[in-house]
């Protein structure tokens, strides 16, 4: 810890603390602040569910289930292989940390497809980049899911009566449905690092909405 020693701290190893030089940098930590349970935050009845709330779930590959999407192209589809945008530095590496990730956690795999959709990033309101696959041209071709979705009037009809609500965030939902097998290369997207295809529902789909 090459800052620690720059600094040349005092450290009392009886009370636990450490005490630089300037004093703009006195911390002081104990074990129970640095290793909290998460489980004190929970109702004991609901500690049999604490996993679904916790991240180390979203990083395995769901299951098939039978809600998959699957992406069915109009007879005359032609397939489309986009350009390969230019990036920034920062980019480039975002970019490739996020492969790794993606294709670690199995979400993601080497492609050959004949179909590569172009990818660039946008920037979220907090400044970091979110990847954003270009699939207006996949989307042109995909014939579209036109079941009828429920009216708002109705569903808040159901609700007049209700005294207690509840509010769920999945943790990025979208990526919780499985592409249907054999689909998964209608999205393969190009990269400077070769070409990719997703193995669960990416955003941007045109029936994404539908099919969550």
């Amino acid at each position: 810890m090459r800052w620690l020693s720059s600094e040349e701290p005092s450290i009392n190893w009886a009370s636990r603390t450490i005490k630089f030089p300037n004093e703009e940098l006195v911390a002081i930590a104990s074990e129970e602040e640095a290793d909290p349970n998460p489980l004190t935050l929970i109702p004991p009845e609901y500690h049999e569910f604490a996993q679904v709330f916790g991240k180390e779930e979203f990083k395995v590959l769901p299951p098939h289930q039978n809600y998959n999407i699957g992406i069915e192209l109009t007879p005359d589809a032609s397939l489309f292989h986009g350009p390969i945008y230019g990036m920034t530095d920062a980019e480039s590496r975002a970019l490739k940390e996020h492969l790794e990730s993606e294709v670690a956690t199995g979400k993601i795999r080497p492609s050959k497809s004949p179909a590569g959709a172009p990818v660039m990033f946008a920037k979220k309101a907090d400044g970091s980049l979110r990847l954003v696959v270009d699939y207006q041209k996949l989307n042109e071709v995909t014939m579209k899911d036109v079941y009828p979705l429920p009216r708002q009037d109705d569903l808040m009809a159901k609700l007049q009566d209700a005294k207690i609500f509840t509010k769920l965030d999945l943790q990025w939902g979208y990526n919780n449905v499985r592409i249907k097998e054999g689909d998964e290369w209608k999205t393969a997207f190009k990269t400077k690092y070769g070409s990719f295809e997703y193995l669960i529902m990416p955003f941007g789909l045109t029936n994404a909405p539908a099919a969550f």
